[in-house]
């Protein structure tokens, strides 16, 4: 009896034992639609990579959506382990309720944003619009996709490339105002997200011209194939973030916050920024931008700041419910 009852706890011990060695860290990253085949590619370089330096397996979850939408989700209790948004306003929304650390953007280099982008236009193979810059968007025979910008930074950043584009003219803000409402006046549908618009465009075929962000090109090639559109640059645009968070919530009841910084501090490495050159992100890397340049066409780029003052004042000014958006959409319908 107390021989088999030595062997039990034995064999338990061994199994128990057996069970930690072989338990996967793991964590979930929540991110933007449009940055879904990049991470896939990420990840499994980062399972590589952590594989060699720590000697143990891990397993990386990801959920895509709008990116306004994945922050109210993670805010509302999606235990996110990190965020990988493609706007500031998203992470600083969970910063003000105490979701991610208030600090965020300091914690990693460049304000936390590992890459970056800007907007331009996608239009049917041929451009057979003629569709060349911001004015074209506004003429009466053009129908125009692009995401709402009240669930999606990639709709935030289109409104506010079209509204800079007046500015960057020299207009004013009342012309840009009437400019951006004339836009939407040429919008038949507003889509949910990124991928939302790329599958309104081009597989329920509506509108001529697809506002989205110059790495969507990539991804509507390598899913609908080739020669379905062409890219066009405006002669101006907005440049665009792409910044990450520890969700601090999460982390510290999980005890995954180095995992889940050692993941985001590897976005910044050579393999990783090779990686978002690939799939069309301007690496923060001069070294390996240059390396792109034949892929990342020269264009004349305006920051949030100098027309806006940040996206967290655009959010209130333009965003907000009953704010400019919600008026000149009313008046373009």
């Amino acid at each position: 009896m107390f021989s088999t009852t030595v062997k039990s706890i034995v064999v338990a011990t061994a199994l128990a034992l057996g069970g930690t060695a072989l338990a996967q860290d793991k964590l979930l990253n929540v991110s933007y639609d449009v940055a879904r085949e990049f991470y896939k590619d990420y990840n499994a370089a980062f399972v590589a990579h952590y594989k060699k330096t720590t000697g143990k397996d891990v397993k990386i979850d990801q959920s895509h959506a709008g990116s306004s939408a994945q922050a109210r989700a993670v805010n509302d209790g999606l235990e996110a382990d990190v965020v990988t948004f493609n706007t500031t306003t998203d992470v600083q929304f969970l910063a003000d309720n105490g979701v991610v650390a208030k600090d965020w953007a300091t914690q990693f280099p460049h304000a936390a944003s590992p890459t970056t982008s800007t907007m331009l236009f996608l239009v049917r193979k041929g451009n057979p619009k003629n569709i060349k810059d911001w004015d074209d968007l506004i003429r009466p025979d053009v129908k125009v996709i692009v995401v709402n910008p009240k669930t999606g930074g990639n709709g935030r950043y289109a409104y506010l490339g079209a509204w800079g584009s007046v500015r960057e003219k020299g207009g004013t803000d009342a012309q840009a105002a009437e400019f951006v409402g004339k836009l939407y006046k040429n919008v038949p549908v507003l889509a949910k997200g990124g991928r939302d618009a790329t599958a309104t465009f081009l597989q329920r075929n509506i509108g001529d011209v697809l506002i989205t962000f110059e790495s969507e090109v990539v991804s509507v090639e390598r899913e609908f194939g080739k020669g379905k559109v062409d890219s066009v640059y405006p002669s101006t645009s907005i440049s665009t973030e792409n910044p990450v968070a520890i969700v601090q919530r999460t982390a510290a009841k999980k005890g995954s916050s180095a995992l889940a910084k050692t993941y985001l501090d590897y976005l910044y490495s050579d393999e990783a920024q090779e990686i978002a050159a690939k799939h069309a992100l301007r690496p923060r890397s001069e070294a390996i931008l240059a390396k792109h340049q034949d892929q990342f066409k020269p264009i004349a780029q305006f920051a949030v700041s100098k027309y806006f003052g940040s996206l967290a004042e655009a959010q209130k000014v333009h965003f907000n419910d009953g704010g400019q958006f919600d008026k000149l959409y009313q008046v373009g319908k």
